[in-house]
């Protein structure tokens, strides 16, 4: 929604301007000019990426469009999650929840907290490393080790269509110029027309231009920062977990661990002590 709200204020500002400055938009109507900016971003874009980084950014691009999964409400539903995986592994041990973690989906536990389910990428994390401490091969050092080499693998990945899609858009007013140079090309031989003519030649050429910065900078740059948000957004849910558990293999309760769970959370997600403390009441209750 934020997205298609800053297009029409971004784009109403500027095409409103030049209407009431007396301009005509159906000068701004240059379709060759168009195919000529986005045929060659698209092919260069295709060109610099690899099969899986290509496919890792259309992948990316509708979550760039939707609002974040990483709310408040997920973040309260991944602290009482962790709470009851804990406060069983406190009461009955490790293996209590072996089950739970070698087959999450049909798991009486992890069906209580939908939207930690549906984040395959969450999942796998919480998953994986609980399977680690069931085996109880790994000091917590080495377990703090690996979970932040997997964090920075996962961060990277996230980064790739961010860095595509980065680069598209800074090369946008570029193909811009080229498209406008090819117009005054086309403007030079044509000198023997009349004048009427020569300038909606030059006009053409210069709208490639402002096509090419306006697509940039107003329409595929905010969409590569939003991706970027949330990678960040994925990356502080992944080292939320991280925090919880190596409490938990430190030997601090359930409520603690969790505690310092909620302490690493942005402000603007993150619940309150009395917030957390009312919604594990009521997931106990349940």
């Amino acid at each position: 929604m934020y997205l298609l709200i800053g297009y029409v204020l971004s784009l109403g500002a500027i095409f409103g301007g030049y209407v009431l400055e007396g301009g005509h938009v159906g000068a701004l109507l240059q379709p060759f000019e168009l195919l000529m900016i986005g045929g060659g971003a698209f092919g260069a874009f295709f060109a610099s990426t690899f099969p899986k980084s290509f496919k890792a950014t259309l992948k990316a691009l509708p979550m760039a469009m939707k609002g974040t999964t990483y709310s408040k409400a997920a973040y309260l539903e991944l602290l009482s999650l962790l709470n009851e995986l804990f406060a069983r592994m406190r009461q009955n041990g490790l293996m209590a929840i072996e089950g739970d973690v070698e087959d999450p989906k049909n798991s009486e536990i992890f069906k209580k907290y939908p939207l930690i389910s549906a984040d395959h990428h969450v999942l796998e994390f919480i998953t994986d490393y609980l399977r680690l401490m069931i085996g109880g091969n790994l000091g917590v050092m080495e377990m703090e080790n690996l979970m932040d080499v997997n964090i920075e693998t996962h961060h990277r990945e996230m980064e790739i269509p961010i860095h595509a899609m980065t680069r598209t858009a800074d090369s946008m007013p570029a193909f811009g110029i080229v498209a406008a140079v090819m117009g005054v090309v086309h403007t030079m031989a044509s000198v023997d027309k009349p004048p009427a003519v020569l300038g909606e030649l030059v006009g053409a050429a210069l709208v490639g231009t402002f096509l090419g910065i306006l697509i940039g900078y107003a329409i595929l740059a905010p969409v590569a920062s939003r991706m970027e948000d949330r990678a960040h957004e994925g990356t502080k849910m992944l080292e939320c977990i991280k925090v919880a558990l190596l409490a938990t293999m430190n030997a601090y309760p359930p409520q603690v661990a969790v505690e310092f769970s909620r302490k690493v959370l942005f402000s603007g997600e993150r619940p309150s002590f009395s917030e957390l403390e009312s919604h594990l009441r009521e997931a106990k209750g349940k």
